[in-house]
C-alpha cells in the first residue's frame, strides 16, 4: 500500500519556518524502511510531504512524533 500525506504548518514568518526546517534536519535520517519526509518553505507557511510505501503505524507514529518536535521548536523560538 502507498500512502502520501502533506501537513502544511501556516501563520508562521519564513524566519520561523527556515528555524523549525533546520532544528529538524538533523532528526531527517534512519528513516523506517518505506518511509520518507521531505520538507519545504513556502510563503509564511512549513510544508512536510510523508510517503510510505509499507507499514501505516509506523508512518503515523513519524508524522506524530514530528508534529510534536514542530510543536517544541515554536514553544523554545517564541
Amino acid at each position: 500500500m502507498e500512502s502520501k500525506i502533506k501537513i502544511t504548518v501556516s501563520g508562521i514568518s519564513g524566519k520561523k519556518a527556515d528555524a523549525i526546517r533546520r532544528a529538524l534536519e538533523p532528526d531527517n535520517v534512519n528513516f523506517p524502511d518505506g518511509l520518507q519526509m521531505s520538507m519545504e518553505n513556502l510563503d509564511n507557511a512549513l510544508v512536510f510531504n510523508f510517503h510510505s510505501t509499507g507499514n501505516m503505524k509506523k508512518m503515523t507514529a513519524t508524522i506524530d512524533e514530528v508534529l510534536a518536535h514542530v510543536q517544541m521548536a515554536l514553544k523554545v523560538i517564541e
